[in-house]
């Protein structure tokens, strides 16, 4: 750096320097030293002159400009919900084009998941199953059955969950009445409400 003091506006190699410290080299990444050669400053000095211009104090300007790179590249490489989408149907669209059918629905079932069309489901498990017997495995099978039956059951409407019909042979598929509609509920008066008027 110039002994002179701060410079009033950035040198061609100041500009250099700060672009391979933000960019990096044809090889990727470079350390001050590396950038302050790879900007064409002394090699017998390149350590020292690194260190000064990434420091605000001795070089502002620099520092400032490194700053502005970064937040270029940045915002041309930032992740948004429409590029990431954008791009991934890119992907799948040049994955067909070359008839990788298996990249194609990997990108289109990435798609998916950015959009929240899947749920990734994780098991954890306590124990390790391979010491049940196959008596034992059929028991807690049975008990998950049990335990989780509801939720088996159970149905969706418009948000709204629903005890679905359990179907049997003899079934006559009549919808069970329910006591959360206000028409027969007046007819099952709640037995509770007896014993208070008593």
């Amino acid at each position: 750096m110039s002994t002179m003091g701060v410079h009033k506006r950035l040198t061609e190699m100041q500009k250099r320097f700060a672009e391979f410290i933000v960019f990096g080299g044809p090889e990727g990444p470079v350390s001050q030293m590396e950038a302050a050669k790879l900007a064409g400053y002394s090699h017998n000095r390149a350590r020292q002159e690194g260190s000064e211009l990434m420091n605000p104090r001795l070089s502002p300007l620099v520092a400032k400009f490194v700053g502005e790179l970064k937040e270029e590249r940045l915002k041309k490489f930032e992740v948004s919900y429409e590029k990431h989408i954008a791009e991934l149907d890119r992907i799948k669209n040049l994955a067909l084009k070359k008839g990788s059918f298996s990249s194609a629905v990997n990108a289109e079932t990435n798609r998916g998941k950015a959009a929240g069309l899947y749920i990734d489901r994780k098991i954890i498990k306590h124990g390790k199953l391979e010491e049940l017997t196959e008596e034992q495995l059929e028991a807690k099978m049975k008990q998950i059955l049990t335990d989780y039956e509801p939720l088996l059951n159970a149905k969706v409407v418009e948000g709204e969950s629903i005890e679905a019909p359990k179907v049997s042979e003899s079934s006559s598929h009549k919808p069970k009445e329910s006591l959360s509609d206000p028409q027969k509920s007046k007819s099952h008066p709640h037995p509770d409400r007896k014993k208070q008027k008593a």
